[in-house]
């Protein structure tokens, strides 16, 4: 960790808790900043805020008073969850104050060798990879940020000789000043968080603000695939390594001959990737990219490629029983996700879907439940789901409870050679908390088969 003295006596308002607002208070207290945290959640119910007191912490909570900003604060850290829209943000940048996010806070501090990995898909793949090729090669990587593990504590433990891979999203890139990756990647960038964002052209500049600090000495590893993406970085100053799935490229990351390679040369064979999906591809190459540049070599990139089955609920493989190979995507809380999982398998697909009804419809499924053979629907959105397969021509549609008893009679009717996939392409609030104990519940009933 770094010396950084700019925070010592200087009064500093972090506003919004949960992991992140705790680690930044701590964090700025040991830096010897005056720092006062302010959350929504009334003390009684915040063990977080009564934390922060024991530590001497001033703590204001119940609601986020805009007279606040009366008392002289110098900076202000507020949690990426919150939107610029809030009244006390809003009244912080209208008196010329500086909002960051705790990613800022890391960065200064951080003396180990930083990988900033962003995108709208992709991102908690390609984190993981870059972190487990790294490992690999015998070196000391950290994963830390959106996928997570707050960055600002991962790099108070990193040493110089060491890399910490950071997952940002738009949320965090919209508070960064001075926040510059050696090696940054963009893997994609689709229409997403425009509920936050208040247009596509804002949601894409904050993805692109991975690279507005890099310099010549940098990297900007770049779906090339995307012109929108290409012109949104094209004043980056650092050099750019250009990654394609649909052409080789002479100088870049892309498919040729059966391999993965890196200016043509090959890194590892198709053959010998188990992670599924022509959309990891995207991950396989980005990730690989930002490995050979931190001098890893293909051996360990092609060990990790060999054994990485992808990210616990994404794609994840769980458990070949009886021939028949179960996939956890329980993240896939909306179509698109569902139809990049859907299109990674061309054998005959036992598709488990439903949850939350947001009031949309699915018919964009319906191009791609060309393999499945069978869905068994749930939740809130089991109507839909059956009428959404009906049309798709899906010859056996079954109506069940929950994720357990979809599972269940999944492996009923499933043959050697059937892949059976939870991806749900709904949110999971009808019936779980989260998605995780949904995929958990998966998980835990195909092992006990």
């Amino acid at each position: 960790m770094k010396t950084y003295k700019a925070y010592e006596n200087k009064k500093v308002l972090v506003v919004g808790l949960a992991k992140s607002g705790v680690a930044a208070s701590l964090l700025l207290h040991k830096l010897g900043a005056f720092v006062t945290v302010n959350d929504w959640k009334p003390l009684s119910e915040n063990r977080e805020a009564q934390s922060l007191l024991d530590q001497g912490i001033k703590v204001i909570c119940g609601s986020h008073p805009v007279e606040l900003l009366d008392e002289g604060f110098e900076l202000i850290v507020k949690n990426p969850g919150i939107p610029y829209s809030n009244p006390l943000i809003q009244g912080a940048i209208d008196k010329g104050l500086p909002v960051i996010t705790e990613v800022e806070l890391a960065y200064h501090i951080n003396e180990s060798t930083l990988i900033g990995i962003t995108g709208t898909n992709g991102k908690t793949t390609t984190t993981t990879l870059v972190q487990q090729m790294i490992e690999q090669d015998g070196k000391t990587s950290y994963a830390a940020g959106n996928i997570g593990t707050v960055a600002c504590e991962v790099a108070q433990l990193a040493k110089a000789e060491d890399y910490m891979v950071v997952e940002l999203s738009s949320f965090q890139l919209m508070g960064i000043q001075s926040f510059a990756p050696h090696i940054a990647i963009i893997t994609n960038i689709y229409e997403a968080h425009l509920d936050y964002h208040r247009s596509l052209h804002e949601y894409v500049s904050a993805k692109a603000a991975i690279t507005k600090n890099q310099t010549a000495a940098d990297y900007l590893i770049v779906n090339q695939d995307q012109p929108e993406l290409m012109e949104a970085v094209s004043d980056t100053k650092a050099t750019v390594i250009p990654f394609s799935v649909t052409e080789p490229l002479e100088k870049g990351l892309s498919i040729h001959q059966g391999a993965i390679c890196y200016n043509l040369e090959p890194i590892a064979k198709l053959s010998e990737i188990v992670l599924p999906g022509s959309h990891n591809l995207e991950n396989i190459l980005a990730a690989a990219g930002a490995s050979l540049l931190s001098g890893v070599s293909k051996d360990s990139i092609q060990q990790v490629l060999a054994e990485f089955g992808g990210v616990r609920h994404r794609t994840q493989f769980v458990r070949d029983f009886n021939g028949v190979k179960y996939y956890n995507d329980s993240k896939a809380t909306n179509t698109l996700a569902t139809k990049s999982a859907l299109n990674a398998f061309s054998v005959p697909t036992i598709l488990l879907c439903g949850g939350l009804d947001r009031g949309n419809d699915f018919d964009d499924l319906i191009p791609y439940m060309k393999n499945v053979k069978a869905a068994i629907v749930f939740g809130e959105t089991a109507a839909k789901m059956t009428d959404m397969a009906s049309r798709a021509g899906v010859e056996l549609i079954k109506k069940v409870e929950d994720v357990k008893a979809a599972a269940l009679e999944a492996s009923a009717i499933a043959q050697k050679g059937d892949i059976v996939l939870l991806s749900p392409a709904c949110a999971s609030w009808d019936q779980y908390p989260t998605f995780e104990v949904r995929g958990d519940i998966f998980i835990e009933t195909v092992n006990t088969l």
